[in-house]
């Protein structure tokens, strides 16, 4: 049972007591209780449900639109703005939190520069010589030590202040700033559209009702208080 049952049953059978009994502090603390906690829980409830005859119920998904616009509102102007991508840069390339390629440069396969290097051999002056030792094939047993040469010197380039500094350039860059904030834009829109109003209301409904169930809690208790202040003057 939820906090909102507990607190209307609680308030209804204190009315009924009253009612029965005949004792008025009983009777009117439990109709105003019943009445602070029915109340506040139709409200919430009219928050997610659309209620017949009732306008402004179902406001979250009725303003479905809105509240898509401003989570994305939020998080375009409050996360990834040019200041933020700008310092985020700055913090990762300073000092050793430089930016690592070596992870990217071992995923590249070399075997096309080998391949290319071979053509450029037999296509030039070499190439006859190159037919007597065997042709292409000859070159064959190089291809491996070839691209793991390769790869090792793009690494050695790639941790070389040169290109450590025209990586930060680049990457802070005006252009480059507005690139990404346009890539982030285009992911949170494509993650935007993938919500139905279903999935938005379930969302709000996970993250607040339980806090809400107090709502009925405190209505239920304050109405309680105002009915017993209530009686005492009838």
């Amino acid at each position: 049972m939820n906090k909102s049952f507990i607190t209307n049953f609680a308030a209804l059978a204190l009315l009924a007591l009253g009612y029965l009994t005949n004792n008025t502090l009983a009777l009117y603390a439990g109709l105003f209780a019943f009445s602070g906690a029915i109340t506040n829980w139709l409200a919430i409830h009219m928050l997610f449900e659309k209620v017949p005859g009732l306008y402004g119920s179902g406001v979250i998904p009725a303003r479905f639109e809105e509240f898509k616009l401003a989570i994305k509102t939020l998080m375009m102007e409050q996360f990834f703005t040019a200041q933020n991508i700008d310092r985020f840069l700055n913090k990762e390339m300073a000092g050793e939190k430089n930016l690592n390629l070596e992870p990217v440069i071992e995923k590249i396969d070399f075997n096309p520069a080998f391949d290319s290097l071979v053509e450029v051999i037999t296509n030039s002056s070499f190439g006859g010589m190159l037919a007597m030792l065997g042709g292409a094939e000859a070159l064959q047993p190089m291809k491996q030590p070839f691209v793991e040469k390769m790869q090792q010197s793009v690494i050695d380039i790639s941790r070389s202040d040169t290109v450590k500094n025209a990586l930060k350039e680049q990457l802070e860059s005006p252009a480059m700033i507005e690139e990404i904030q346009a890539n982030v834009e285009n992911i949170i829109d494509q993650r935007l559209n993938e919500l139905t109003p279903k999935m938005v209301k379930e969302m709000v409904q996970a993250m607040i009702k339980q806090h809400l169930g107090w709502l009925v809690v405190w209505g239920g208790v304050f109405g309680g208080v105002i009915g017993l202040i209530s009686a005492a003057f009838v």
